[in-house]
C-alpha cells in the first residue's frame, strides 16, 4: 500500500487558491446547512483539511488518491467505526461537489472513491428492560434530580442527547390539555413531544422553582452538555450494577424503541417518533394520541415505572 510520504503535497505553483478561496469554499458548503446540522458538518470538514494541513496538501488540489490516503488514514490509524469513516468521507465529498457546482473545480476527486461498507443494521445496542428498569432506580435515588430527568428524557421520550440538553425551561407548555415539550432536532425542525406523567413529574423536579433557562444542568449549575451526560449515565450504571461495557446516550434512545415495540406500539409510529417526524404541529396531537392508544412515551412509561415510583 502507499505510504503517506509518497503522496502528501501538491507542487507550490499548483497552490494558487489563496486560504481565502478555500474559506469562501467552505462558507459555501456549510451555508446549505442548518442548526446542529451546520456544527457537526463543519466539525467533520475541519477534520478532513487539518489532515490535508498535516501533509502540506491544498484541499483545492487533492486528487482521488489523496481521498483514499485519507479513508485509511481514518480506518487504520485513527480506527474509526465504519459508520465514521462513512459519514466524514461524506462530508468530505459533499464539500468537493458543491466546489463543482460553484465552479471552483471541473470535477470532484471523491467521485470515483471506494467507499467503505456500513452495516445496514445499527450495531448500537440498547439495555435490556431490566437494566433500563436499574438505571431508573439509580437516577431516581440519585441526590442530583436532573440526574432522573435526563434518564427520562432520554429512556421515555427517545430525545437526542442535543434535543434533551439543548431543553429549555421555556419550551415547556400545553396543547389540546396536554403537557408538551417543544424540541429542536436536527437543522432547525421544531417538533411538539408529548410529555408522559412519570417524565413531566422527573422535569419538574429538575426544574425546581426555577422559571427560566435549561432544564438539565450540571454539577456547577450550568447547561449539561453531552459529555456531561455521557459521564452521569456511566456514573448511574456503575451506581445500578448495569454490566455494560461503556454507557452512552444513544443507548437510552435505542431502548425507547425496543420497549415501545415490546408494548405493542405500531411500527410506523415508532419511526415518526423516533425520526422526530411525529407531532409535527399542535393539530397532530389529539389525532396521534387515538392512534397510539395512551401515547408512544406512555407505553414506555406504564411498562417500566411502576404507580408512585416516579413522584
Amino acid at each position: 500500500m502507499t505510504n503517506f510520504t509518497e503522496l502528501t503535497s501538491v507542487p507550490s505553483d499548483c497552490l494558487e487558491p489563496p486560504l481565502d478561496k478555500l474559506r469562501l469554499a467552505m462558507a459555501a458548503y456549510l451555508a446549505r446547512f442548518k442548526g446542529s446540522s451546520r456544527k457537526h458538518t463543519e466539525s467533520d470538514l475541519r477534520c478532513y483539511l487539518a489532515w490535508c494541513a498535516e501533509r502540506g496538501l491544498d484541499p483545492l488540489a487533492a486528487r482521488c488518491p489523496h481521498l483514499e490516503l485519507y479513508i485509511r488514514w481514518m480506518q487504520e490509524i485513527c480506527r474509526f467505526k465504519p459508520s465514521t469513516v462513512s459519514r466524514r468521507f461524506s462530508v468530505a465529498a459533499g464539500f468537493y461537489r458543491t466546489c463543482v457546482i460553484d465552479g471552483l473545480l471541473e470535477h470532484s476527486p471523491a467521485e470515483h472513491v471506494r467507499r467503505p461498507s456500513v452495516p445496514a443494521e445499527s450495531p448500537t445496542l440498547g439495555f435490556t428492560h431490566l437494566q433500563f428498569e436499574a438505571l431508573l432506580t439509580a437516577a431516581r435515588q440519585s441526590g442530583d434530580p436532573c440526574d432522573f430527568a435526563l434518564v427520562a428524557m432520554l429512556g421515555l421520550l427517545g430525545l437526542r442527547i442535543f434535543e434533551a440538553t439543548a431543553a429549555d425551561i421555556a419550551n415547556l407548555g400545553e396543547e389540546h390539555g396536554h403537557r408538551v415539550l417543544r424540541v429542536c432536532g436536527k437543522g432547525t425542525k421544531v417538533i411538539l413531544v408529548p410529555l408522559p406523567p412519570a417524565v413531566g413529574r422527573a422535569i419538574d423536579q429538575a426544574i425546581g422553582a426555577r422559571t427560566r433557562g435549561p432544564v438539565l444542568l450540571n454539577s456547577r449549575g450550568a447547561r449539561m452538555d453531552r459529555h456531561a451526560a455521557t459521564r452521569r449515565l456511566r456514573r448511574l450504571a456503575g451506581t445500578g450494577g448495569i454490566q455494560t461495557t461503556k454507557a452512552h446516550p444513544h443507548m437510552l434512545r435505542h431502548t425507547f424503541v425496543t420497549t415501545m415495540q415490546r408494548r405493542g406500539v405500531a411500527s410506523d409510529a415508532t419511526f415518526r417518533h423516533r425520526r422526530g417526524g411525529g407531532l409535527a404541529g399542535a393539530a397532530a396531537l389529539p389525532g396521534v394520541w387515538r392512534a397510539r392508544g395512551p401515547g408512544a412515551g406512555h407505553a414506555v412509561d406504564q411498562g417500566l415505572l411502576a404507580p408512585g415510583c416516579a413522584g
